[in-house]
């Protein structure tokens, strides 16, 4: 039975220019999931991530402390889990998250453009919250499926598009012949861990934008895959996050 790791990237810059990039606590969370899948001997053999440099740097952060925390078994050598140096070894753009600037931009006739979101968010009082209500509301838009075709990737699209991602995970397993009991850990983000989630629980998109909302960053959802069959395992996990304190815990 293969175990099927889905690892939301580490917080990333919401509200700034550049949302794909890591904060600094966001490197350190992928690095907390690292030594705690060290410390408790969770042998890792092949990891993945989507194409976005949140979803790379996750991986690069946790690798580099997984790597010098395990206690490694010089009498039993195995191929390392990533080569960070090959990235086509490892990337597969299907799971990288939906365009989120564009569903925002199509939410409200009035938000043509960045600057006018820009511009809407300034005038309030706490421009932060009132980024979070736009959003939400942008993101209710886009998952009730009756303005398809205002976007870029709809989100029957993008949900096809998550089928395809574990697809192409079950075809990696297959092409590496890792073994029956193999683990495979693959850094991804929100969208699609909650869209192949609803899959799997035979859901819909409202229940996939729910899932969407709870997932914590470097959260873990878990999946089995035997038989060419998958299920789920577990959902969000993030005890590692407490290891100093709960100020770790972040849903960016």
């Amino acid at each position: 039975m293969t175990t099927i790791l889905l690892a939301r990237h580490g917080q990333a810059s919401f509200g700034q220019e550049n949302y794909d990039q890591l904060s600094k606590l966001g490197g350190v969370q992928a690095q907390m999931l690292g030594q705690h899948y060290a410390s408790t001997q969770r042998q890792i053999d092949a990891i993945f991530t989507g194409s976005l440099v949140r979803q790379q740097d996750s991986a690069r952060h946790f690798w580099d402390s997984y790597q010098s925390s395990v206690a490694i078994d010089t009498d039993k050598p195995r191929t390392p889990a990533i080569d960070i140096s090959e990235p086509d070894s490892y990337v597969l753009p299907q799971f990288d998250e939906f365009n989120h600037k564009d569903v925002l931009i199509k939410s409200n006739p009035a938000f043509g453009n960045r600057t006018a979101i820009a511009a809407e968010i300034a005038q309030a009082e706490v421009p932060s919250t009132r980024l979070a209500e736009l959003f939400d509301a942008a993101m209710q838009r886009w998952h009730a499926g009756d303005n398809d075709n205002d976007y870029i990737e709809s989100w029957l699209q993008f949900n096809e598009r998550a089928k395809q991602a574990l697809e192409q995970v079950r075809l990696q397993v297959a092409s590496l012949q890792l073994g029956r009991d193999a683990t495979v850990l693959v850094f991804t983000s929100g969208g699609i861990i909650a869209a192949i989630t609803a899959q799997l629980l035979q859901q819909g998109s409202s229940t996939a934008y729910q899932i969407n909302k709870s997932l914590v960053n470097t959260g873990v959802t878990s999946l089995t895959l035997k038989n060419e069959r998958t299920r789920l395992l577990s959902l969000n996990e993030y005890s590692h996050l407490f290891a100093d304190g709960k100020r770790f815990v972040t849903w960016r």
